[in-house]
């Protein structure tokens, strides 16, 4: 077996804490050999042996560290990842990976040059319903797509007082669960042609997009992806329609939840307890069963993409991409036009 990949974690608030460190610990093929936080007393409680450290730079001179995973607010992102390839090291960054798709494009072009791996956390592609609906779509049975939806939606009145709903720091639905939504739909369905969307703040006191809804355009369908903090009554999480039928699934996938509780990958039930989805074509309905999901895949393909040299599933021009769509949803918005997408390169 090869060795563990030694993880260094910069931040650890709820995504450090809730998404990373356990994942990375219990996948199997990596390691936490590190930490950067101002909270060192929680840390080393949840991982004694790990290194705890003050800062970025203190954790870019270990010299056993392989990868930085970039676990902060938002608008730090573009600085810390930059400085982390600057230095040599393989990085992660928590989405959004940036603030804008020219720093993305920049973080690519600093990785290339130093053949490092710069990777956008798009976990939700190991998602079990995700999984379930890549699958369905790839075996063909509901025909040719006409409609596919996606949404996120939650009942959140209240405004915290937290970064992640300040707008000065790139908080907000757009780029909170935007870059799931929008790498779902490229994962499925490649660039689109066309980019429109509604991007509002409902709430009162809200300063960030707290409801976002976006259509991508591929010629003979629509991708809608949607989020919002104002649904009591939530939608379908998925609703996808072809010539031979139609599928919906109600509900998240169980692994947040999970590891917001306290289990971890490999304890019994981790993943499971997806709602199944329902089919229904000319024959008839059918129940289709939803897979477990499987987050730990993500930093097993990370170490064998750096130890091995194995192409990892989620590319940087992924990562560009994903920013691209969120500008233009922002400028469609804005400007009441749909948009042509084009790649930046």
């Amino acid at each position: 077996m090869s060795a563990s990949l030694k993880i260094g974690l910069m931040g650890y608030g709820f995504a450090g804490a809730t998404f990373h460190a356990p994942v990375i610990e219990h996948c199997g093929r990596a390691s936490v050999a590190a930490i950067a936080t101002g909270r060192p007393e929680v840390a080393l409680a949840d991982y004694p042996h790990a290194k705890v450290v003050a800062d970025l730079d203190a954790l870019l001179a270990l010299a056993e560290i392989d990868c930085v995973v970039i676990a902060t607010p938002n608008d730090t992102h573009f600085d810390l990842a930059r400085r982390t390839l600057e230095a040599g090291k393989h990085v992660v960054v928590d989405k959004p990976v940036t603030l804008s798709a020219a720093d993305a494009r920049t973080l690519a072009n600093i990785a290339l040059a130093r053949g490092k791996l710069f990777v956008p956390f798009h976990n939700r592609r190991w998602d079990g319903d995700f999984m379930t609906v890549r699958d369905l779509l790839a075996n063909g049975e509901l025909g040719r797509i006409t409609h596919y939806e996606s949404h996120f939606d939650r009942f959140r009145p209240e405004v915290r007082q937290r970064w992640r709903e300040e707008a000065s720091r790139g908080g907000g639905l757009l780029f909170d669960l935007g870059p799931h939504l929008i790498d779902q739909a490229l994962a499925l369905f490649g660039a689109p042609q066309t980019v429109s969307a509604t991007v509002r703040t409902h709430r009162d006191q809200a300063s960030a997009p707290d409801y976002v809804h976006i259509q991508l355009g591929y010629g003979e369908f629509e991708v809608v992806l949607h989020a919002s903090a104002l649904t009591a009554i939530v939608a379908p999480r998925f609703a996808i329609h072809g010539t031979r039928g139609s599928y919906v699934k109600y509900g998240l996938d169980t692994q947040e939840d999970q590891l917001k509780a306290g289990l971890r990958p490999g304890d019994e039930g981790f993943a499971a307890g997806n709602a199944a989805g329902t089919l229904r074509v000319l024959e008839g309905d059918r129940e289709v069963p939803t897979g477990n999901g499987d987050y730990a895949s993500f930093y097993i393909a990370l170490a064998e993409a750096i130890q091995h040299g194995v192409k990892f599933p989620v590319s940087s021009q992924d990562a560009v991409d994903v920013m691209t769509i969120i500008e233009l949803a922002a400028r469609s918005s804005d400007e009441g036009v749909r948009l042509p997408f084009q790649r930046v390169r």
